[in-house]
């Protein structure tokens, strides 16, 4: 989420010391040293700049400022890609790729492979755009993205009459919600669409869909709750098979704007929503609980890697260890998780069940699928060992 507090960012310009709003998606302090940057920059030079810690505001054609971030990302890659060859020389002494990626190499791996990419965003959040009190740019040939602003970010103050200045990179973000809240993700198994919103998680990976339309549902299943709702999809599924009461939470915001938005789009006055950490409050008691947590317990660094990353288990075990207290008698708690977390070495089965028990829960029945996307047929990812061996499960749990 953008900071609530506002920020300023300073720089020098035609002998001028000019500051602006600062906006940064990812909470990321306001930078110390900025450099302008046009058509003239070479990428290599930009590329030396940005590796430096300075960050470049872009005062050229706006399209030769994406072309610059493309060409950013090559030189980060090509890094990379040097140094990954020179380690693999080092370890050279193993013949093949599974000797290589052994048990004990795939967490380092995966730790390896996160450090990169908060590298590679750091070097490409620098850099910059200005934008006036009204989201519009003055670059050449820029594009109309004050709607795609105020949607992402809300909209600025303009008694104010602040300019703006945030990343290249939160800009395309904004645009491409834009994008996606405009045409959708479509969902075939249900034959309809999804409409995210910026900074809530798009369900482009939905292998897991037929699972929760395949689980039989509890004799009883009057109530049920959607925890961590995000874009609503897991309530929508559940009004559609009939749960006469569906009760959706979420903390974000923009979650509860966006699940708000798709439950009124397919007329759904069955689902209630409700800002919540977790459970509802105030609620009858559940016959059946949907949850689908993130799936590696790993620190998030980003407001969008909440989806995915969660510190220390703390959703999974909140929503475990919350059940006894909001399940009816006979009651189920659905949890959608893939293995993936087993095959990087982050989590063992054994320690999936012990947080089952330890919760007082028991298995009743499980079913699973393997994952469609295109990383787990991509044989040159370092980590392609554990994506494919993925699968995602629907672990139905019930109170001991």
């Amino acid at each position: 989420m953008l900071q609530t507090e506002k920020q300023y960012v300073q720089w020098q310009e035609n002998e001028t010391l000019r500051n602006a709003l600062w906006l940064s998606e990812s909470n990321h302090m306001p930078p110390a040293r900025i450099v302008l940057v046009d058509d003239t920059t070479t990428a290599d030079d930009a590329y030396r700049s940005a590796c430096e810690g300075s960050s470049l505001l872009w005062r050229g054609d706006f399209h030769n400022a994406r072309q610059l971030l493309q060409a950013l990302g090559r030189r980060i890659d090509r890094t990379n890609e040097r140094s990954e060859l020179r380690k693999a020389k080092k370890a050279a002494k193993s013949t093949t790729k599974s000797d290589l990626v052994s048990s004990k190499e795939i967490p380092n791996l995966f730790h390896q492979q996160r450090q990169l990419q908060a590298q590679r965003s750091r070097i490409l959040s620098r850099l910059l755009l200005e934008l006036d009190a009204n989201y519009v740019s003055q670059l050449r040939r820029a594009p109309d993205v004050s709607a795609a602003c105020t949607a992402a970010f809300g909209p600025l103050d303009k008694a104010m009459d602040e300019s703006c200045v945030l990343s290249f990179r939160d800009l395309q973000g904004a645009l491409g919600a834009a994008g996606w809240r405009e045409k959708g993700v479509p969902i075939d198994s249900l034959g309809l669409s999804i409409f995210p919103h910026y900074g809530v998680f798009a369900p482009t990976r939905h292998e897991y869909v037929q699972l929760l339309l395949d689980a039989p549902l509890p004799a009883i299943h009057d109530v049920a709750y959607d925890i961590g709702t995000g874009t609503g999809l897991l309530a929508i599924i559940l009004a559609q098979r009939g749960v006469p009461q569906v009760i959706a939470t979420d903390l974000n915001p923009r979650a509860l704007a966006c699940a708000n938005e798709n439950f009124t789009r397919l007329e759904l006055p069955a689902v209630q929503l409700q800002q919540a950490d977790l459970y509802p409050t105030d609620a009858p008691l559940a016959n059946l609980i949907v949850c689908n947590p993130p799936w590696l317990p790993a620190k998030p660094s980003s407001s969008l890697e909440y989806a995915v990353y969660d510190a220390k288990s703390a959703m999974l075990r909140g929503v475990l260890q919350g059940a006894k207290q909001h399940l009816a008698k006979h009651g189920e708690l659905w949890l959608i998780m893939s293995d993936l977390a087993e095959h990087l070495k982050l989590r063992t089965r054994d320690e999936l069940l012990s947080l089952f028990a330890d919760a007082g829960l028991a298995v009743k029945y499980r079913l699973d699928t393997q994952p469609k996307h295109g990383r787990s047929q991509d044989d040159t990812d370092p980590l392609h060992v554990a994506r494919s061996a993925e699968v995602t499960s629907l672990w139905c749990l019930t109170l001991i």
